[in-house]
């Protein structure tokens, strides 16, 4: 038996693209966090919750500078950078306690990267028996709460 899913909150985020620039060098500088989801920075990256989430608590972490690849990092923020995935994992084994973590990257539009052109990795929890890779596959997702209430949630456990 052949299904049709529907995704029909993905219509957003495929018209967006390119319309109003880079999203994370726009939100990183308006210093609203809170408003754009950004729940950590330090002094070259910075951890913003996913808007078009795989899963519950899906994080993204990025460079401030904008860089389209991994090795245009000076070694400075690259450290910065890793330092902000070790806050998101430690985070989110706090606050929501997944069972395990995907933590990963796209590199160009081949390799599935939504935004090809500032270099950022996904940390995305995991649970047993959860969406498994439905959202990756068929675009279809579950989230059991508004994403305000998942960033107010997250917030308090998001230190150095």
């Amino acid at each position: 038996m052949k299904r049709q899913l529907w995704a029909p909150w993905r219509m957003e985020y495929i018209l967006r693209p390119g319309k109003d620039g880079c999203f994370f060098c726009k939100n990183s500088k308006e210093r609203k966090d809170a408003a754009n989801f950004i729940l950590y920075r330090n002094k070259w990256s910075f951890i913003i919750l996913n808007i078009y989430p795989y899963s519950y608590g899906h994080l993204m972490v990025a460079p401030f500078r904008h860089a389209r690849y991994f090795s245009k990092l000076k070694d400075e923020e690259l450290l910065y950078f890793m330092k902000a995935v070790q806050v998101a994992e430690s985070g989110l084994k706090s606050a929501i306690k997944p069972q395990g973590l995907n933590i990963g990257m796209n590199m160009g539009r081949v390799a599935g990267a939504g935004i090809r052109n500032h270099i950022h990795l996904h940390v995305v929890p995991r649970w047993e028996g959860d969406t498994n890779f439905m959202p990756i596959l068929s675009e279809e997702r579950v989230l059991p709460e508004r994403l305000e209430v998942t960033y107010k949630k997250l917030k308090p456990y998001f230190k150095e």
